[in-house]
């Protein structure tokens, strides 16, 4: 199946016509607990594995969308994107699945609250909002696992960022996808905080697609990685139902470590880490030697996730003074 048949057969007796002039749509971004690494099948980003994340909310994207006469004209944090940037390059072939007729662009105007493409799940995000959007633009009023869907053909973690708080992404078995979504937990947890320590603002040294795809072909510790996954999130389920944080620390900083090690095994090698990077993980490591609760993750990218309680916050920010401290479940009633 294509991307494009999946699309059609979720939006089965839908029209096509936009329903008013331009919609409006906002989504968090996530970070993964326990990753996404490695695709059963790239066009459709269905994920060999489950994963489980936490929203980074209010932290995301917004995006104002209207169609309009001609190409599509992308604006990114108040600047415009040239057509030919991988950014608007990437926004166009998702927009391709949706268009009433080949003549129809759209204006996407988007503002990201975190770095774009630097593993901080700016893509998560920004293709959720997108979804969301198109859903009022068009007036489909699909249920929330069909939006997911939708998400995930533009970027697999997307699908995780239609909803606040924890969120399981199940992987599915159907070769059509449409079991493959997001699923929100039901766990609330008052006073988890997540730090964000970006090293580095800018691009990430590979796309996630690209090295994702080269680690699940070349990385002889990949064959590992499945089972692994199964086990950690087993383990962050249970730490996640009974509020022990040492435990899902100790799970989403060991999977992110798993994650990266298999990506450095690939040939040839992905290395996202800057030397700030590691000076970070020491630090961290050092703290909790100490009697800190704090533990680390990190998505395809060189920024660390700190991941604390509100009791360790004040020793986390003497630690790390640049520390940007999200309370994810701060909003939840």
């Amino acid at each position: 199946m294509t991307a494009r048949d999946m699309v059609q057969t979720l939006l089965a007796g839908r029209s096509g016509a936009p329903a008013r002039d331009h919609a409006e749509a906002t989504a968090p971004a996530n970070i993964a607990l326990v990753k996404y690494w490695g695709k059963r099948d790239a066009e459709l980003n269905l994920p060999v594995t489950d994963s489980l994340s936490v929203a980074l909310t209010p932290l995301g994207t917004q995006t104002r969308l209207a169609p309009r006469r001609g190409g599509d004209e992308v604006t990114l944090n108040g600047a415009a994107v040239p057509p030919d940037d991988p950014f608007a390059v990437r926004l166009a072939r998702f927009l391709d699945l949706f268009r009433p007729a080949p003549d129809v662009g759209f204006a996407v105007a988007t503002v990201n609250t975190v770095p774009t493409a630097a593993g901080v799940a700016s893509s998560a995000s920004g293709f959720a909002a997108l979804t969301r959007a198109l859903d009022a633009l068009f007036d489909w009023r699909l249920p929330p696992a069909a939006l997911s869907a939708l998400a995930r053909l533009g970027s697999g973690s997307a699908c995780r960022s239609l909803w606040d708080g924890f969120v399981e992404w199940r992987a599915g078995e159907r070769a059509d996808g449409r079991d493959s979504h997001g699923v929100p937990l039901s766990e609330t947890w008052p006073g988890l905080c997540v730090g964000l320590r970006i090293v580095d603002a800018g691009p990430k040294s590979a796309p996630s697609r690209a090295a994702m795809n080269d680690t699940t072909a070349s990385s002889p510790l990949y064959a590992a990685w499945p089972d692994t996954v199964r086990r950690d999130l087993a383990a962050a389920r249970a730490a996640i139902a009974r509020r022990d944080f040492a435990a899902l620390g100790a799970t989403a900083e060991g999977n992110a470590l798993a994650m990266h090690a298999t990506a450095l095994a690939a040939r040839p090698a992905v290395c996202y880490w800057q030397p700030e990077t590691l000076r970070t993980l020491r630090r961290v490591w050092a703290l909790r030697a100490a009697g800190t609760p704090v533990y680390a993750t990190l998505d395809a990218g060189p920024n660390v996730k700190l991941l604390f309680e509100a009791p360790a916050r004040s020793a986390v920010r003497v630690a790390f003074p640049d520390l940007q401290v999200i309370g994810p479940f701060d909003r939840a009633p």
